[in-house]
């Protein structure tokens, strides 16, 4: 342990710590860094190919392979173009992915060694996802058929079988390809457990808008899906052991509502087992190279741990000196991961079999010069629950600080130690002299399962009291200004704004991005409703719990100017739920503004968007709060 804090001691010393500069962030600088996922050594371990991210290309997913002796990275992707899902072939001499730069997204395959990459696919509609199989043969894709329906024009049939896409096996060296017989299933992952057969996350009643998934087999030369287990629902990241005997999946052992455990099965029969019961934290990423042992990135609080998992179901945490993003662990035992936290961007590193750890390369991350100092705390909240936070201070100024209390999105999200597209709205408005809360109140991950279950419907309850008992802490503690409050967050960061303006008028202006404001409406109109029905049930079955849960019931006795922000093509809390919140604070005489981004979907993706979008908030909080250098 004491040569493993001296590695680590040792480490940060060779990474520059980032401060305030002495110009203010505009929102073009806050939104100028990189996120980087989805690692995968190559079979040798010399090479490591990730993807990456950046408001810079539209948050397109861009493809790098990175030489790990020399840390020296190389762009595949072309300018404009988006590319995913790196796949190294079994014997390690190609890296397949999946790119649009032929048009519709297919698989295309290159030499390690770099040159041109070729398309292996042509599917009229794109590809959505595929693996290759053991032998480098083959490779599974998920896609629909070519005879399926236009989706942007003629009319669109709901719930048709013929939109599902279905699994087809191609030929590498020919190129030809054949379906496999899975007609009225929907199938969500597929996974190689041999050279003649698959595992599949799938479910025969894509109807039903319900967590319905189940582990099913399917052999390569006919014959339909054969079930082979049924785990707790939620359940998704299907994994296959090296031997092809086990699978794993994330599930939970509580009923929801995260896959945040990590359930064991044979592929033979019989039900899976919880190989984390003694891990009461949830598993984010599954690495699974050796028959057992699975690595696994777990969500603790503010950071993210690595942990190495045997069968068994003991968990041994792998010291790092910062929190994990994304990884992969090669052949011999080495670690390539992405490490930062409030005071470190983001860098991919390297922790070798013995232990020492060391910077893979360099990421551009100018927005990094700017970083606030930031402190995590906890506070008791009213019931005596412990809630933890993270406080990010202005410069040194006269007086005391504005605040902004920012809600994170969710609700069984949480803030993390990194920086991310919440953290640069928060680290922009420090830099103009705000002083930002970010809590992580019940009903957030990272905490266990009682914890992340403890907003089940009951959104705006205790969440909010939460929210308000950490707000008075830091208020008492001095250096914050209590006349000159604001509140703001998406998604579901959004709708506490929402029903932080009905429940009180402490906050003097509010940004909502992409809330919910009527329960019912949204889940009748949503994508995905499943995950509501875990909280509230429906709205024709429980119209109550859905109308206590609406800031809608509350809105009348708002009075907090709020800029509202959506996608018009939003589709996970449709945008006519910011028109309502507009039209209501509209009817009743409240200061608001509604900002919708044509073509933008949840999370608006376009650089331009974004950037507008930051100087609207920085503008409508100076205007409100007065923001003082």
């Amino acid at each position: 342990m004491n040569v493993t804090r001296l590695l680590c001691a040792g480490l940060l010393a060779l990474i520059p710590l980032a401060g305030h500069a002495g110009t203010p962030l505009t929102p073009k600088e806050a939104l100028d860094y990189q996120r980087v996922g989805d690692l995968h050594f190559s079979p040798d371990g010399r090479q490591l190919a990730f993807v990456a991210l950046s408001y810079d290309w539209d948050w397109q997913q861009h493809l790098r392979v990175l030489d790990v002796a020399s840390g020296a990275a190389r762009e595949i992707t072309p300018a404009g173009k988006t590319e995913r899902a790196p796949r190294w072939s079994p014997d390690g001499t190609r890296l397949a992915f999946l790119s649009n730069r032929g048009g519709k997204t297919q698989v295309y395959v290159m030499a390690a060694a770099g040159g041109e990459p070729t398309a292996l696919t042509d599917r009229k509609n794109g590809v959505a996802d595929f693996r290759w199989s053991p032998d480098g043969r083959s490779i599974a894709c998920l896609a629909r058929s070519d005879d399926a329906p236009d989706e942007d024009s003629g009319p669109q049939i709901a719930d048709s079988d013929s939109a599902l896409e279905r699994l087809w096996i191609v030929d590498v060296a020919s190129k030809a390809s054949r379906a496999l017989a899975t007609p009225g299933y929907r199938i969500d992952e597929f996974a190689w457990r041999g050279a003649d057969a698959l595992l599949l996350l799938a479910t025969n009643a894509p109807r039903v808008e319900e967590f319905n998934t189940a582990v099913y087999d399917i052999a390569t030369t006919g014959g339909p899906p054969r079930l082979v287990a049924h785990p707790p629902q939620p359940m998704e990241a299907l994994a296959v052991s090296p031997d092809g005997a086990r699978f794993a999946v994330r599930a939970t052992r509580a009923n929801g509502p995260l896959a945040r455990d990590l359930f064991v099965g044979a592929v033979g029969g019989g039900d899976p087992r919880d190989a984390t019961a003694g891990l009461d934290r949830t598993i984010v990423e599954t690495r699974w190279h050796a028959p057992g042992t699975i690595w696994a990135r777990v969500s603790d609080g503010f950071f993210y741990r690595l942990y190495r998992i045997d069968l068994g179901g003991k968990a041994t945490a792998i010291g790092l000196p910062l929190s994990a993003g994304s990884f992969d662990v090669a052949r011999d035992g080495s670690i390539a991961f992405v490490g930062e936290d409030f005071t470190h961007p983001a860098q991919i590193f390297l922790r070798a079999p013995d232990g020492r750890i060391r910077p893979l390369g360099r990421l551009a991350q100018p927005a990094a010069a700017h970083l606030a100092r930031t402190t995590i705390f906890t506070t008791r909240s009213f019931d005596g629950l412990p809630i933890e936070a993270a406080l990010m201070t202005p410069p040194a100024s006269k007086g005391k600080s504005p605040l902004i209390l920012l809600v994170h999105g969710g609700p069984s999200s949480k803030f993390a130690a990194q920086y991310g597209w919440e953290t640069a709205w928060a680290e922009m408005l420090a830099s103009h002299g705000y002083a930002v809360l970010m809590v992580n109140p019940r009903g957030s991950d990272g905490y266990g399962e009682d914890f992340v279950k403890a907003n089940r419907a009951d959104w705006g309850g205790g969440d909010y009291r939460d929210l308000m008992a950490v707000l008075d802490a830091v208020i008492a503690r001095g250096g914050v200004d209590p006349a000159r409050l604001g509140i703001g967050g998406w998604s579901y960061g959004g709708e506490m704004s929402e029903w932080a303006i009905g429940q009180s008028d402490r906050f003097k202006a509010a940004v909502v991005g992409a809330g919910v404001f009527d329960q019912a409406a949204e889940f009748e109109t949503e994508h995905d409703p499943a995950g509501d029905e875990w909280y509230f049930g429906t709205p024709w079955e429980n119209p109550d719990v859905f109308a206590r849960n609406s800031p809608s019931s509350h809105i009348r006795d708002a009075h907090t100017p709020a800029l509202i922000f959506d996608g018009a093509d939003d589709a996970s809390n449709p945008v006519g739920q910011s028109k309502g919140l507009y039209r209501a604070l509209k009817h009743f005489g409240v200061e608001t503004q509604l900002v919708l981004y044509p073509g933008e979907g949840h999370s608006p993706r376009k650089g331009a968007d974004n950037i507008d979008m930051f100087q609207r908030i920085l503008d409508w909080y100076d205007r409100h709060l007065a923001a003082q250098d």
